[in-house]
């Protein structure tokens, strides 16, 4: 099986601060693979560098063959990415964010305007289609930044914390999104801190701590590496990350204060 995704020994600092530190990893054709993490543990500059958005100091990220330095545009052309940040113009509706995006990409009008009406459709955006962004609530602007970036049919879609503050309807859709897409034979990076999410949906996960990958593989296979037989992702997320004395210590400490 090919790769979408190859990142190899990507280094990516601010100052002092080095957020992501020798990570390698691949994303195969057809994959959800899972990047999993705690705030700050580098998932999003990981995402970032993979994008094109940021380069790395040291290292090399491409998808499905392109340099994410050398050819970040190109990236682009074939990803769709759900940052985590909800960039929208809010003085726009979204009829007007897809009609643009449609352009810049330089797709068929008509074909474009049907695939969008048909997302529109299946995600019950209709009756806010129209209104400004400004307006939405979290959970339409989430649809919306779908949307936009599933009208160019990508090969790849990279959705970083895509359920949070969502609703368990608006989850639940993109979930359904998710599981299609690589139904279809696309691929997915998925960025979550939410650990039945990705136990639940992706065929292989990474583990990021303060900046450096910990472990990759499947359930299984992280289970034997943290001789955890048996436990759900959580507990295997815990034992990798040495997390579980600090959670023991914090819930004696709540058993005091709540007794």
């Amino acid at each position: 099986m090919s790769n979408a995704v190859i990142m190899r020994n990507v280094v990516k600092s601010f100052g002092e601060l080095i957020a992501v530190n020798e990570v390698s990893f691949e994303v195969r054709e057809g994959e959800i693979f899972g990047i999993l993490g705690p705030n700050g543990a580098g998932k999003t500059t990981a995402i970032k560098v993979l994008m094109g958005l940021l380069d790395p100091d040291s290292g090399s990220a491409e998808v499905f063959g392109i340099s994410s330095s050398e050819d970040p545009i190109g990236v682009k052309r074939i990803v769709g990415y759900v940052p985590e940040e909800q960039q929208l113009y809010e003085s726009l509706t979204p009829r007007e964010i897809f009609e643009f995006i449609a352009s810049v990409r330089e797709l068929p009008e008509e074909k474009a305007s049907k695939r969008v009406e048909e997302f529109v459709r299946a995600l019950d955006f209709e009756k806010y289609y129209d209104s400004m962004v400004v307006t939405l609530s979290q959970g339409n602007k989430q649809k919306a930044l779908l949307i936009a970036a599933l009208i160019h049919k990508p090969k790849l879609l990279i959705l970083d914390e895509p359920f949070s503050g969502l609703d368990v309807r608006t989850a639940s859709i993109m979930k359904d999104v998710i599981k299609i897409h690589a139904e279809n034979g696309g691929s997915v990076l998925l960025s979550t801190h939410i650990m039945e999410v990705a136990e639940a949906m992706c065929d292989r996960v990474g583990i990021l701590d303060e900046g450096k990958l910990v472990a990759v593989g499947t359930l299984e296979e992280l289970r034997d590496v943290s001789q955890r037989e048996g436990a759900t992702l959580e507990k295997v997320f815990l034992a990798l990350t040495e997390q579980e004395d600090e959670v023991r210590e914090g819930i004696d400490q709540l058993r005091e204060a709540l007794a």
